[in-house]
């Protein structure tokens, strides 16, 4: 499915429904380049979730995770794994098999480590229409 947003609020939305709509041990490829608005989108799916906590991109942490909402969610940000090795040390298996909601930001950086049943989100931008615009796909 291809999605068109016009605006921040748009992509947070979109987000918000995919949240709400998310089962147990789904797992969220998520990718775009810097600025596309990932952490915007996925802060939309915790509140599709019911999570109230602040949700930010855990850069320097790779894994955040919150358990209030109606599932728990597991929100990843890979940028910085140097080595597939370093998710094995945080024990990603858990995560990524488990009965919450993964989201990681930079999967395309782990790809062998994704299971089979991931689905891939693509945040893309296009400044002829527009500086708020996202193309997002989500297959």
């Amino acid at each position: 499915m291809i999605y068109e947003t016009f605006s921040a609020e748009e992509t947070y939305e979109l987000g918000k429904e995919l949240g709400q709509n998310a089962k147990p041990g789904s797992v969220y490829a998520l990718i775009g380049d810097l600025g596309v608005g990932k952490t915007v989108f996925t802060q939309g799916v915790a509140a599709g979730l019911e999570i109230k906590e602040h949700i930010n991109s855990p850069t320097f942490t790779i894994v955040q995770v919150y358990e209030e909402g109606k599932l728990p969610f597991y929100h990843f940000d890979v940028y910085r794994i140097g080595d597939p090795e370093e998710m094995e040390e945080i024990g990603y298996e858990d995560y990524f098999y488990g009965e919450g909601v993964c989201f990681v930001e930079w999967a395309n950086l782990i790809e062998e480590l994704m299971p089979e049943h991931t689905v891939t989100v693509t945040i893309e931008k296009n400044p002829e229409k527009g500086f708020d615009y996202r193309k997002i796909t989500i297959e």
